[in-house]
């Protein structure tokens, strides 16, 4: 069995992530502990105890989902004797992408928390609050999402490629409400708004685009120990070089995600496992590939059960 590991992005996050975990394993509490140093705030109070109005903040969910998810690969590494290296690929969905760095070794953890705290801060202040929005297209192709988005008035753009019938456009409010109304007219069984603070991954997001670029100039990146598929190629990558220049293009770009899990599938990987929070990944992978093995690891019975399996 070729397994890879996957990481979350936003919208896993929930009041009393990571609890669990921190309140089983020494491994998990330094994780949250380092986190929380690093960006000198407690963070992990926030987690455990929300509000979830706080935890929602971009700033605050993007590093919050990375410390979950790196306690995890901690405790597999430190407690169930599992490295990141058991694996033969990871890929993490937009902010996820930090998080499979960092467990792979590329980047080191205080500087990753740091990295997604000024992502964070950076893409919500990248648009004005009201000139931007999202919108879920369910029952659409890649190529029905293309051209609704090219039918309207204003800048609308493929933001997420997540599964097969679930695409997600970013733009400006009025361009996103227009594809919204003219969905159904192009055969796309549903559309909606999304509740999200920011057009993500669109051209608008520029500034923020330009202020990671700034801010990994003096970042230092490893090659990491096992090849990293990323959102902008949706192939493996290992040249450092590379990884950072590609964080940069992922502000605007689009998640390639599908294409990351059907390059993954087609490389031999027939099984992911999704560290941290949720199971967002792990359910999607159903509508990608359903041949490849989804497993959540967010709780200790889910670490315990993953490494029975491992060991056979």
């Amino acid at each position: 069995m070729s397994m890879a590991f996957i990481f979350p992005g936003q919208g896993s996050q929930s009041v009393g992530m990571g609890q669990e975990i921190f309140e089983a394993f020494p491994a998990a509490r330094a994780v949250f502990e380092e986190v929380d140093d690093a960006l000198g705030q407690k963070l992990s109070a926030i987690m455990f105890n929300g509000p979830l109005d706080d935890l929602t903040l971009t700033a605050n969910a993007q590093p919050a989902l990375m410390a979950s998810s790196m306690a995890v690969m901690r405790v597999l590494e430190s407690d169930f004797h599992i490295p990141v290296t058991a694996a033969s690929h990871v890929a993490g969905h937009s902010l996820g992408e930090y998080s499979a760095l960092c467990a792979a070794g590329s980047l080191g953890l205080a500087d990753t928390a740091k990295l997604l705290k000024l992502r964070g801060e950076a893409m919500q202040q990248a648009v004005p609050v009201g000139e931007g929005t999202m919108a879920a297209l369910l029952g659409a192709s890649i190529e029905d999402a293309q051209g609704l988005c090219d039918a309207v008035d204003g800048l609308a753009e493929i933001a997420n490629d997540n599964a097969i019938g679930q695409v997600v456009i970013s733009g400006e409010v009025a361009a996103i409400e227009q594809a919204v109304a003219k969905a159904s007219d192009r055969g796309i069984k549903k559309a909606m708004i999304l509740p999200v603070s920011a057009p993500f991954h669109c051209a608008m997001m520029q500034p923020a685009a330009d202020a990671m670029k700034d801010a990994l100039v003096d970042v230092a990146f490893s090659k990491p120990k096992v090849p990293v598929v990323n959102n902008v190629t949706a192939q493996a990558v290992t040249d450092p070089a590379q990884l950072k220049a590609d964080l940069v293009a992922q502000v605007t770009g689009r998640v390639r995600w599908r294409e990351s899990v059907l390059w993954m599938a087609a490389n031999g990987v027939t099984a992911m496992a999704e560290p941290g929070t949720g199971k967002v990944l792990s359910t999607m992978l159903r509508r990608i590939d359903k041949s490849v093995a989804g497993a959540a690891l967010s709780s200790p019975a889910d670490l315990e059960a993953f490494a029975a399996q491992l060991k056979g």
